[in-house]
C-alpha cells in the first residue's frame, strides 16, 4: 500500500492522511439541473469516508460539455442548490463558477478555491462517468497539483479509465441511480419527482415551471432584491469557513420559501 495513503474502515478504500494545520474541502461540481439526492448523499458519503470538514457545492455557469443542450439559468440552478443544502451545516455553496465569465473549467474552478482557501486540502467529488473523460478536460494535467479527485460510481458500475493513482478514490453509493436528466424528462411530462430531489427542489421546480416542455418557465429570480437572495460565497462572504455562520439564516430563509 502507498505509505502516503491510509484505509478507511469499512471501504478499503486507500485515503490520504489528516495533514497538521489544514482543513480538508470537498469540492461537489455539477450543473445541478436540478440537483438530486444522489448528489447529495454522493456528498454526505464522500464527506463520511474522507474525513471532509466541509463540502462546497458549486453549480457551473456556462458548462463547456452542454453548448449545444439547453440548460437551465445559472440563478436557477443555484437557488435549488441553496435550498437542497441549507439543512446541512457541513454543506455550503459557491458562486465562484456563476460568477465567472465564460465557459465553465474544472481546472478554473479549483485554482480560485485554492486561492481562497489556502490553507485547505481539495477533494474534488465527480460522477464515474466524468471521472472516464477527465484526461481531455482543460489543463487536466495541472488538476492533480490542486485536488484529490473521488469518482462516486453506481454499485458494481466500473471505471475504465487510463489512470489509477493516489490522485484518484472510486466510492461506491446506491443513490447514483437517480439522474438529472431523469428528473427533468419527469417533470416535462407532468410526472412526480418527489422523493427523487428534496421537497424544496420540487416546489421550486414547480413554481418556476422550469421543465415546461412548452418552454414557458417562469420569471427569472430577482438578483436585485438582497432580501430574496442570499449571498452565501459572492463578494465579502467568500472568504474563512465560506462564511458559513453569517449565511445560514438567509440560507434557511431561502429553504423555508419553497418548503
Amino acid at each position: 500500500m502507498n505509505p502516503h495513503l491510509t484505509t478507511a474502515p469499512g471501504h478499503g478504500l486507500s485515503v490520504p492522511p489528516r495533514k497538521e494545520g489544514r482543513t480538508r474541502l470537498g469540492v461537489m461540481g455539477g450543473t445541478f439541473d436540478p440537483i438530486h439526492h444522489g448528489h447529495l448523499v454522493a456528498a454526505s458519503e464522500v464527506a463520511s469516508v474522507f474525513d471532509l470538514d466541509e463540502v462546497v457545492f458549486v453549480p457551473t455557469g456556462e458548462p463547456w460539455q452542454k453548448a449545444d443542450k439547453k440548460v437551465s439559468s445559472a440563478e436557477h440552478r443555484y437557488l435549488m442548490t441553496v435550498v437542497a443544502t441549507a439543512s446541512n451545516p457541513r454543506f455550503t455553496v459557491s458562486r465562484v463558477d456563476i460568477d465567472r465569465p465564460g465557459p465553465t473549467y474544472t481546472v478554473d474552478t479549483l485554482r480560485d478555491l485554492r486561492s481562497l482557501r489556502p490553507n485547505a486540502d481539495l477533494f474534488f467529488i465527480t460522477g464515474a462517468d466524468a471521472m472516464a473523460q477527465i484526461l481531455s478536460w482543460k489543463d487536466a494535467s495541472d488538476m492533480w497539483d490542486l485536488a484529490y479527485f473521488v469518482g462516486v460510481t453506481r454499485p458494481g458500475h466500473e471505471l475504465a479509465a487510463p489512470y489509477h493513482g493516489e490522485g484518484v478514490g472510486l466510492l461506491e453509493v446506491p443513490a447514483m441511480a437517480i439522474s438529472s436528466t431523469d428528473v427533468r424528462r419527469r417533470s416535462a411530462a407532468g410526472k412526480p419527482v418527489w422523493y427523487l430531489v428534496p421537497d424544496g427542489v420540487v416546489q421550486y421546480i414547480n413554481k418556476y415551471d422550469l421543465y415546461d416542455p412548452h418552454g414557458e418557465t417562469g420569471d427569472e429570480p430577482d438578483r436585485q432584491n438582497p432580501d430574496r437572495l442570499p449571498r452565501e460565497h459572492g463578494g465579502e462572504t467568500q472568504t474563512g469557513r465560506l462564511n458559513n455562520d453569517a449565511v445560514t439564516p438567509r440560507r434557511a430563509d431561502i429553504s423555508r420559501s419553497f418548503s
